[in-house]
This record gives structure tokens, sequence and C-alpha cells, in this order.
């Protein structure tokens, strides 16, 4: 009986070590999905930039509404520390400096809602404005 006991003991422990890997794990890959989001929205920005495709305002602001949004939930998707066993290229940084932190993912939705792009040149603000936002925060928070 006292084998049993602790054979179910060691399984319990064991099933709630990978409930809790699985939940960073989720966590994680939403975070991750955030951010791709966010980088397809610059992508969209960048290529009309380059002429790797033809300038579209409509399209422009639509990127820049989707990052916005997006960089909305960042805080959020970031409450919980989820870094340890897992492929991310999270800093641990970002908790120990949260503030500052959210303070950048605001900055991001911030820089998105207040940029319009209706031609090229205000394309090239507005892709100084949310990349500079995004540089800030990758120069300290991402490995």
């Amino acid at each position: 009986m006292k084998t049993f006991k602790l054979i179910l003991a060691a399984a319990t422990m064991t099933a709630i070590g990978a409930a809790y890997v699985h939940a960073q794990e989720d966590v994680i890959k939403a975070r991750q999905a955030a951010m791709k989001t966010i980088g397809a929205q610059m992508k969209v920005l960048s290529d009309m930039s380059k002429g790797a495709a033809p300038f579209d305002a409509t399209a422009a602001n639509e990127a820049l509404a989707t990052m916005a949004a997006t960089a909305e939930t960042v805080p959020v998707l970031f409450e919980t520390e989820a870094i340890e066993g897992t492929d991310t290229d999270a800093s641990s940084d970002i908790w120990a400096n949260w503030d500052d932190f959210v303070s950048k993912a605001e900055a991001l939705q911030t820089a998105a809602q207040g940029a319009s792009v209706s031609d090229e040149s205000s394309l090239g603000s507005a892709m100084g404005a949310v990349g500079g936002a995004c540089g800030s925060c990758h120069k300290p928070y991402k490995l």
C-alpha cells in the first residue's frame, strides 16, 4: 500500500508538472502569435515603402489598426511570467521592469493609432513611429 501511494504521488506530481509546462507553452504560443501579427502588419507597410507591393492607403491603415489592436493585448499576454523550459525570445527583464515594458507596449499602440496613411510620405512617417516603438521594446526585452 505504501508503494502504491508513492507511485500515485509521483504520477500526480508528474501530471501537475506536465500541465504546468503545457500551460506555459500555451501562454508563449499566444504571445508569439501576437508578435507575428504585429510583424506581419509591419511587413505590409515595409513592402509598400520598398516598392515590393503597390502603395495602398487603405491596406496601410488597416495594418496600423491591426497593429494597434494587437499591441493593446500585449500586457495581458505577458502578465504571466512564462519562459522556463520553452522556446521563447522573451527576456526575464520584462517582469523585472514590468511598468517600463507595459509603457512600451502602450507606446506602440499609441503610435499605430496615431498614424494615418494617405500617401507615400505619410507611410514613411507611420513606419518611423511604429518601428521606433517596436525597437524600443525589442532592444531591452527580446533575447
